[in-house]
């Protein structure tokens, strides 16, 4: 529970924790972005860390010349990139075995079903439209690995999708964090951030469950 109120405290106070981080580690910083970004993105037990509201938040201090705007946009595009590479090959290498078993320690059966079904769907373009959705997006690759989805259209949609993702919050945050109605509602617009991003999922989860309840009725029907 306190894990928990650590992590919404850093995704609501992000510009708090982000000036310390500039402060405290200076160019370092751009390691540690660059850490969280590959690590959201790369790693299957890792669907927590904060991507969209992150991106918009750097932004925001790129505007006033805390970092460099070129340089978020580019190393943060590449561990978005190199992110879901990593994830596709761990999904590649191990995810036969482990999607043979029942819930493991981290990882859930049931986001792994949900995220094969969102990709079986979607196809090729899963891996772009899941990269706007928090938890999908860290599960589509793996699927893709697990799916032996062609290793170049994966490339082409990864560097697409990693590319566009990045751009649009880093230079959303660049153009309109420093506004004086965002700035001075700067918890409340990331809080915004996160919802927002979360009702797909929340959305997606609640079709599911309906669709679940529905389906003793249509057979008792027949």
């Amino acid at each position: 529970m306190e894990f928990l109120q650590q992590l919404l405290d850093f995704a609501l106070h992000i510009d708090v924790h982000l000036n310390d981080l500039i402060i405290t580690y200076g160019l370092w910083s751009y390691a540690i972005l660059f850490a969280i970004i590959f690590c959201e993105t790369g790693l299957v037990i890792a669907p927590f860390l904060p991507g969209d509201s992150l991106l918009f938040a750097v932004g925001a201090f790129a505007a006033k010349g805390s970092l460099d705007s070129m340089l978020l946009f580019i190393l943060l595009s590449a561990a978005a990139i190199l992110g879901n590479v990593v994830n596709y090959w761990i999904g590649y290498m191990l995810g036969p075995n482990i999607i043979r078993k029942k819930n493991g320690r981290f990882i859930n059966r049931a986001y792994l079903e949900r995220a094969h079904q969102f990709y079986e769907k979607h196809g090729g373009k899963a891996i772009v439209i899941a990269r706007f959705l928090p938890i999908l997006r860290t599960f589509a690759p793996f699927v893709a690995g697990i799916g032996f989805m062609n290793y170049g259209k994966f490339m082409f949609f990864n560097v697409i999708a990693g590319i566009v993702w990045v751009a649009v919050f880093v230079f959303g945050g660049y153009f309109f964090g420093n506004l004086p109605a965002v700035k001075n509602n700067f918890s409340l617009v990331i809080g915004a951030i996160v919802l927002i991003s979360m009702l797909p999922a929340v959305f997606e989860f609640i079709r599911h469950k309906v669709a679940q309840r529905r389906q003793p009725t249509t057979t008792e029907q027949r």
